[in-house]
């Protein structure tokens, strides 16, 4: 942030203003972050999809621009609830809202403290102009600072262990560590909690998935469901269309599962929609008679891959079950830029139903899938979240 503010300021004139606007401390969303344990540092934390947020103190902003020979004129924190009716949800949000000027004397008052004024809610500030030019050699050549920041190359020597524990297992995760997570554009080498959640509903209803052939789609380098699934089910088929993904997952899979259980579990490259890939995958459901269950979690973030998904399930899932026990497609996920319809609808044109569906807090299910939270305390952890899970069948 210092560089930042130093590259501002060597094209700022002398008396011009910033206008700083961003997540003030105390904000809903950094007590949710903090909650899901993706602090990095103090005020400094890692989303879902791997971009970062940092919520700002007055005093720790006003510090940060003083010390690069900007003066505090203005600052205050904005405080509104946001109402989300869909999900009856009220959520408190608080802006900081500053503004700053470029003085050659870098003035204090003579205490050393800042002299803070608070604004009304303004939202509107001109900036002041000068005549005074910046002298070239103050200039900074900014190309090489945005190449490295925003680069995407990562390391994967640098992983973390996590512990992921579910009835009767006890996983220990290698993964991204969180400083690589920022930069790094591949989805699968981080742990989503969709991931976590069916995992847990997993292990506590052996049932869902017991003597059937599971497949797994875009399940990443993690594989907690599919470890979870093998335990009961014929075989599991672990799938991801990333090849760092799935050298990641043979890891994990590998150390986390006894060698009877290594026997029932098979990994693959799926590049949903590619031919070659769904047909070698389709070879090993038995007799190319399909899977009798699909799981995939978090894995509807992206609007163009939504139709490829679907088709995908399609040409995998089975369509010889009988009606006690038909061909499930069960999705797990955190609504972000893809809403339920394009989900449904996407869903309806490749000859899918939607026969249960639950929304945390929101929508109870029908009854499948409440019975899966029946007799545990699974839904108690993700009480902060609005994850859903869909269950289609042909």
């Amino acid at each position: 942030m210092p560089l930042v503010l130093q590259n501002v300021r060597s094209v700022l004139k002398h008396g011009g203003c910033v206008l700083f606007r961003d997540y003030a401390f105390g904000d809903l969303a950094q007590e949710r972050l903090m909650s899901k344990g993706q602090q990095i540092s103090e005020n400094f934390y890692v989303r879902g999809d791997g971009t970062r947020a940092y919520y700002f103190s007055n005093e720790y902003l006003v510090d940060l621009f003083s010390k690069c020979g900007f003066t505090l004129e203005e600052i205050c924190v904005h405080n509104k609830q946001v109402e989300n009716r869909s999900l009856d949800l009220v959520m408190n949000r608080n802006w900081i809202q500053a503004t700053f000027t470029l003085d050659s004397s870098g003035s204090q008052s003579l205490n050393g403290q800042h002299d803070l004024h608070v604004c009304e809610g303004k939202e509107d500030k001109l900036i002041a102009d000068s005549s005074k030019n910046k002298s070239s050699s103050e200039e900074i050549d900014l190309s090489e600072d945005f190449c490295n920041m925003f680069g995407t190359s990562h390391n994967l020597n640098e992983v973390q262990i996590i512990g992921i524990k579910a009835k009767g297992h006890d996983f220990k995760i290698k993964m991204l560590t969180k400083e690589y997570q920022h930069t790094c554009k591949l989805t699968g080498l981080m742990l989503w909690e969709s991931a976590q959640l069916m995992c847990s509903l997993l292990a506590e209803n052996p049932s869902i998935v017991a003597g059937k052939r599971v497949l797994e789609l875009g399940c990443g380098s993690a594989g907690i469901c599919s470890m979870v699934a093998a335990s009961s089910a014929q075989f599991v088929v672990a799938t991801d269309g990333d090849a760092e993904s799935l050298d990641l997952l043979r890891q994990n899979i590998s150390s986390n599962l006894e060698p009877n259980l290594l026997d029932r579990i098979m990994i693959r490259k799926l590049f949903w929609g590619k031919k070659d890939d769904v047909m070698e995958v389709r070879e090993l459901s038995g007799n190319d008679t399909g899977f009798d269950c699909i799981i995939g979690t978090d894995v509807t973030y992206n609007p163009d891959a939504i139709l490829p998904l679907f088709k995908t399930a399609r040409e995998l899932i089975s369509d010889k079950s009988n009606e006690d026990a038909r061909a499930a497609f069960i999705l797990s996920y955190i609504q972000r830029r893809v809403d339920e319809n394009s989900i449904l609808s996407n869903a309806m044109a490749q000859g899918f139903k939607l026969v249960d569906k639950w929304i945390n807090g929101v929508h109870d299910s029908n009854g499948i899938i409440s019975s899966w939270f029946s007799g545990n305390d699974v839904c108690s952890a993700y009480q902060n979240t609005t994850l859903s899970i869909l269950y289609f069948e042909l």
